[in-house]
């Protein structure tokens, strides 16, 4: 059976979501982390150690798609992914919203995500696979002889700068919505939060509830 809704509140992401987020997010950090200790001199002095944070680096950066693919053995994960890649008629309306400074929920509607997530979602997707290729270029010397490795350092370090601020933008505005983040540590949100900024998703809920209970019916 599934577990009841808390009075109120709307069950958003499911623990195999939740922990998929979670140990992107931690294997990011490390990454870009490591990466700064790398790339600056005086940070690289004070941390010592470079041996070790090549080291993370490398398999931190490696790592980073299993979390997803482990996922992808969650069935609320897929369709989450299908959710993601179906950019609508509404996200376009969306977009125009925000590049008008219309912030009003009614002029910006949205599904399960909006269209600035799904856009982060595929540059994230995107830069990722990227600095792996890369990466492992500049690992394995000759593995592609007609690319040079000045070049793989340099699409390298442009992504690398490219998807800090990306990310940096995404935790900023995570910290500006303390409900988001809430339903990404519990699972659950508050139903008229979810009316309010994602209400084309709670109608798709509420369709759901209803066929399933017919059926059982």
């Amino acid at each position: 059976m599934a577990r009841p809704e808390p009075e109120g509140r709307v069950r958003r992401f499911s623990t195999a979501e939740r922990m998929v987020h979670r140990a992107t997010g931690y294997l990011m950090l490390l990454c870009l982390a490591s990466a700064a200790c790398l790339y600056f001199g005086p940070l690289a002095q004070l941390v010592g150690r470079r041996h070790l944070m090549v080291t993370v680096h490398e398999w931190s950066g490696i790592s980073l798609p299993l979390p997803s693919l482990l996922g992808l053995f969650s069935p609320a994960f897929r369709a989450d992914l299908r959710r993601l890649n179906r950019f609508a008629v509404y996200d376009r309306q969306w977009l125009r919203a925000v590049r008008r400074r219309r912030k009003s929920p009614e002029a910006r509607p949205a599904g399960k995500f909006n269209a600035g997530q799904k856009l982060y979602a595929g540059w994230i997707a995107g830069a990722v696979l990227v600095m792996m290729f890369t990466g492992l270029l500049m690992w394995f010397m000759g593995l592609l002889p007609f690319i040079s490795r000045t070049s793989a350092i340099f699409v390298h370090d442009v992504l690398a700068w490219a998807t800090t601020f990306v990310v940096l933008g995404h935790m900023r505005k995570a910290l500006e919505d303390p409900e988001a983040r809430l339903g990404m540590r519990t699972g659950y949100v508050n139903r008229s939060w979810a009316q309010r900024y994602h209400s084309r998703w709670l109608r798709e809920e509420h369709v759901g509830d209803l066929s399933e209970r017919r059926t059982v019916e």
